[in-house]
């Protein structure tokens, strides 16, 4: 007669909510550490604008983060690229990096949650976060497309190739 009690129990749990998923259960256990996997890359604040790019094409990175002697002093992205170099009058080979930076930019350690950091992301508008280790120095930087990669392996590659509206006739354009 408990078992009959402790099967209803059961029951009415299961119905009192959903379990979670494994994406969510993943979202909210797995870090920064699982999902990183490229050290950053590192340039001094003396670096000038022109290295720094150089360097991001040359290992096909979005971000460089900036040191001020061993301490991060600030990142410098695609978007300060875009927003604080390109078409302003300065010349990139004599302009230092910290003159263009992000500076003081918001951290996370590698502990963070996948979730947290997403979070952080899309609140604030963030590309690349960098990722501290206990001792506040740079270890990695997670970037969106790492979280969207990340979070790609938890749906099927059948419902990742649909289009967006799957209902939806599209015409070929002529002289495409």
């Amino acid at each position: 007669m408990s078992m009959d009690r402790d099967d209803e129990a059961s029951r009415e749990l299961r119905e009192e909510g959903p379990e979670p998923t494994e994406l969510e259960s993943a979202l909210a256990n797995d870090t920064l550490r699982d999902v990183v996997k490229q050290t950053p890359l590192l340039v001094g604040a003396e670096t000038s604008v022109a290295e720094a790019i150089r360097r991001m094409q040359a290992e096909h990175r979005g971000c460089a983060l900036v040191l001020g002697g061993d301490q991060l002093a600030g990142i410098f992205t695609e978007r300060d690229v875009l927003m604080r170099v390109a078409g302003r009058v300065l010349e990139p080979e004599r302009t230092l990096v910290n003159a263009c930076m992000t500076p003081d930019p918001v951290t996370l350690p590698a502990d963070s949650s996948v979730a947290y950091a997403l979070h952080i992301m899309v609140l604030e508008g963030f590309r690349h976060i960098p990722v501290m280790d206990e001792a506040g120095k740079p270890t990695a930087v997670v970037s969106m497309s790492d979280l969207i990669e990340y979070l790609s392996d938890f749906f099927n590659r059948d419902v990742l190739n649909l289009p967006p509206e799957p209902h939806v006739k599209y015409r070929s354009r002529e002289g495409a």
